[in-house]
């Protein structure tokens, strides 16, 4: 199957195979079943071979699933075998949490830069990050060869400085600002819209609900 057709659906769940596969290293653990990685996963064992032939299939009958094998095979699928060079324009409380998020270097992805308006934070560093201003970053992307970036401004400011970063060759763009940016940027740029508070909002439907259920908080006695 062309990759190209594959669901987006399967793509979502791809991060999770290869997160809990790391686990399993971890654990040393060698192989697994694919009913074995579904009662961890809950997803079920036909789920779980139905998304992994769309890349080959990767099993053995009778053997399972190789986990070192596996996790490599995944980290190749989802492009994390080679580093991936990132920069955060933004750095406020949120854009300082993310570059001191240690868990993006173990998987590819090394944030290099830091931009800012703000004259108080120049030349600050977070985690040996220097924190620069955001009339250098059309050099800095250029002559980094940088990637992604990483938007962490207001809804006011993200669609210009999405603009620009575009212009100074960004391939794509991790958005945190309130708003849906791969509406406006030129298709052959790949946008990722993370909004915090949407998630937030299924985490209340889904509390309100369950307390509508269970109006005694679940307690049988």
């Amino acid at each position: 199957m062309d990759e190209k057709d594959i669901s987006r659906a399967v793509i979502r769940r791809l991060p999770r195979y290869y997160r809990y596969l790391g686990e399993l290293i971890e654990d040393g653990v060698e192989r697994i079943s694919s009913n074995e990685l579904s009662a961890r996963m809950h997803v079920t064992a036909s789920q779980i071979r139905q998304d992994l032939n769309n890349f080959g299939g990767f099993g053995q009958q009778g053997y399972g699933y190789n986990v070192k094998y596996l996790h490599m095979e995944i980290a190749k699928i989802l492009g994390l075998d080679r580093t991936h060079k990132m920069i955060i324009v933004g750095a406020g409380n949120l854009g300082q949490a993310l570059a001191n998020y240690v868990q993006f270097e173990k998987q590819s992805f090394k944030v290099i830069g830091l931009f800012d308006v703000n004259p108080v934070l120049k030349g600050l560093s977070v985690r040996g990050i220097e924190i620069r201003m955001i009339d250098q970053l059309e050099s800095f992307v250029r002559e980094n060869d940088v990637e992604i970036a990483t938007l962490t401004l207001p809804k006011s400011k993200a669609m210009e400085m999405a603009d620009r970063l575009v212009k100074c060759g960004i391939k794509a763009i991790w958005n945190f600002a309130h708003t849906d940016l791969d509406l406006t940027v030129p298709s052959s740029v790949i946008v990722e819209n993370v909004h915090l508070s949407e998630s937030l909002m299924r985490l209340s439907y889904n509390l309100s609900h369950y307390q509508k259920e269970h109006p005694q908080g679940g307690n049988t006695q």
